[in-house]
């Protein structure tokens, strides 16, 4: 396979003048212009892509890595991305994980390995320690709270916002109030978690672990939930729910159910997604557009590090 060298030599002319021609460099004469252009016909030449990354110290490819590329969730915040993207003329490296760390590891080691410029992590699984040991090689952004680290992030304050929204119930009137989420760890459920014990707390309320209802990721998951309250004894009145593609489940099967909304369960959800406004669930809003966008941003930028905290909106529809 020819190489530059041989396309100079086929074309009389000297290297920095192929150079400047495949770079659409201005000022090459037509004459020799020509010249290297039926070079690389007739040698049938290919770029080496990666050569060219290589000499430039960038591939103007960011990595961001998703648990499920198929939840709206991470839809919203990958179309975030992927507009900022494509301002930035950066194309994007998908990951998805399942929440499996080798996955997560996988993504870091491209990092490392300079196959992209940047790595977005929308939901990490991956110990601090582990990621940390790849600062080094490239930004790492995280859309979670990473104040206090030498990563950039733009986050929710999931105990700022929990707290927001049992309160907002608790002054409507609910004492019993329970909540769904997706994972068991993690810096977001964890935060969730302290929020409702305080909550508790304060108004002297036991703990019911028969009142928090895991592994909730997805529409269907609002059918479990459901059969899990109809075979309570003493159910809660109200419950906060951490995806609006949830709570449309449990508010759809509690219909099929005959379970009145609000007067026998009041329903909160977050984000305040297409179909929490189609459906009129009261939620809390997350512009998760907006929070791509900005992680793109961060990503790109190599010199700084900075934090970015984004702040939530109650939205009042029908289900409280």
């Amino acid at each position: 396979m020819a190489n530059i060298k041989d396309i100079a030599k086929m074309a009389g002319v000297s290297v920095t003048t192929v150079s400047r021609v495949m770079n659409n460099h201005p000022y090459v004469s037509s004459d020799k212009r020509d010249a290297v252009k039926r070079a690389i016909e007739e040698s049938n030449y290919q770029r080496n892509i990666n050569a060219v990354h290589l000499s430039k110290g960038k591939t103007f490819l960011i990595g961001v890595v998703v648990p499920f590329s198929n939840h709206p969730y991470f839809g919203l915040l990958i179309e975030g991305i992927a507009n900022e993207a494509l301002q930035n003329n950066y194309k994007l490296v998908l990951f998805q994980t399942n929440y499996e760390v080798e996955r997560e590891i996988e993504a870091l080691t491209m990092l490392s390995d300079k196959q992209i410029d940047a790595l977005i992590i929308c939901s990490r699984i991956s110990e601090w320690s582990t990621i940390e040991e790849y600062v080094s090689y490239g930004p790492i952004v995280l859309c979670e709270d990473a104040r206090g680290t030498k990563i950039s992030s733009t986050f929710i304050d999931h105990y700022k916002s929990f707290s927001k929204a049992l309160e907002y119930l608790h002054d409507k009137g609910h004492q019993k109030i329970g909540y769904s989420i997706g994972r068991r760890t993690g810096t977001n459920s964890n935060q969730r978690a302290t929020a409702y014990q305080d909550f508790l707390t304060k108004f002297n309320q036991p703990f019911d672990s028969n009142y928090v209802f895991y592994d909730c990721f997805n529409f269907e998951d609002g059918e479990q939930v459901v059969q899990r309250l109809i075979n309570m004894s003493n159910p809660p009145s109200a419950l906060l729910v951490s995806s609006d593609q949830v709570a449309a489940g449990i508010l759809t099967c509690c219909n099929k159910h005959h379970i009145v909304i609000p007067n026998e369960l009041a329903l909160m959800g977050f984000d305040n997604q297409p179909i929490a406004k189609i459906m009129n669930i009261t939620t809390l809003e997350i512009p998760l557009f907006e929070v791509g966008r900005k992680l793109f941003l961060q990503a790109k930028d190599n010199t700084t590090i900075s934090h970015e905290e984004i702040v939530v909106r109650l939205i009042e529809r029908l289900t409280v």
